[in-house]
């Protein structure tokens, strides 16, 4: 169902008006821009997300560290895809605070320009994204985001922080051979002990190495972790953990832990063009291109 449709400004989004699906037929939509959608749900409210498209005209993407932008390159006119899982601060069903955080910033700053189409799902106030019932309102929101907005189904990227992050290897370990890269911010693999997660519902045994069972769910899907070194909430082990698995494993892993950073280490690391230049890199069912070893800097504006 077609909403409340907001275009991008230099105060984020802005709301053009309130149209129902009954007042919108009169009014073409723009071509590029932040466009809401809902999807029912089997209980509560329904699901409100948003899904952005790029301007027809955009090429490239950020400047990456070589100096030389990334084409999109959109095969068949399909655009590649990122879904972005926010954190826990941002569950609800106001359908909008999921674009506040995160990503989100950092799309709405380009103008348009952002060469990706980028799905916004939100979870429910009680939900966790790694829990059955919220990973299918993020799948549910995808399929949109590549049936009504030209998406490339082998050019789907997976990203997210702190709860999004665990949600990240989730919905890999849940879809593997999915997604054509992860790159999971401040998460882990192993619940916090705020989520009790009932063992009907785990997807892996929580008794056994299950840095090891998340890694052959994986398998070789490329990863880019990313972890703040002074995180209080998640421990860094947890990434460590599952780059050294993902590695033992056979995977294509990178690891960047930023020094001195604490939970938010989405901010340096969606302020970083390589990852955007790497993501374009990766197609789903070909080789992994190298992330490279070294930590790119920080950019943060």
């Amino acid at each position: 169902m077609r909403k409340n449709l907001f275009v991008v400004g230099s105060a984020g989004l802005l709301l053009l008006g309130n149209m129902g699906c009954a007042s919108t037929s009169f009014l073409p939509e723009p071509s590029h821009g932040f466009f809401q959608r809902e999807l029912p749900s089997a209980s509560g409210p329904p699901h409100k997300f948003w899904v952005y498209r790029p301007k027809p005209s955009t090429q490239t993407v950020a400047q990456g560290a070589s100096g030389s932008g990334q084409p999109t390159s959109t095969r068949e006119g399909k655009w590649p895809v990122i879904l972005y899982l926010h954190g826990g601060g941002e569950r609800g069903d106001d359908g909008v605070a999921q674009t506040q955080v995160g990503l989100g910033p950092v799309v709405q700053q380009m103008q348009g320009y952002f060469p990706f189409v980028v799905v916004f799902p939100q979870c429910p106030e009680k939900g966790f994204w790694a829990l059955p019932d919220c990973a299918a309102r993020a799948m549910a929101a995808l399929e949109v985001g590549l049936a009504e907005f030209q998406g490339d189904p082998d050019r789907v990227y997976l990203t997210g922080n702190s709860m999004g992050g665990y949600g990240t290897w989730y919905l890999a370990t849940r879809h593997p051979g999915r997604f054509a890269a992860l790159a999971p911010i401040c998460g882990g693999v192993k619940p916090p002990r705020w989520v009790p997660i009932p063992k009907q519902l785990q997807l892996i045994r929580l008794d056994g190495d299950v840095y090891a069972q998340v890694a052959e769910k994986v398998g070789k899907t490329p990863v880019w972790a990313f972890h703040g070194s002074d995180d209080p909430l998640v421990p860094p082990a947890e990434s460590r953990h599952m780059a050294a698995a993902l590695k033992k494993n056979g995977g294509a892993v990178r690891l960047t832990v930023w020094p001195g950073v604490g939970h938010a280490s989405e901010e340096p690391t969606y302020r970083t063009p390589e990852l955007f230049d790497w993501f374009l890199q990766q197609k789903r069912g070909e080789p992994s291109a190298d992330a490279g070893s070294e930590a790119p800097k920080l950019r943060v504006p």
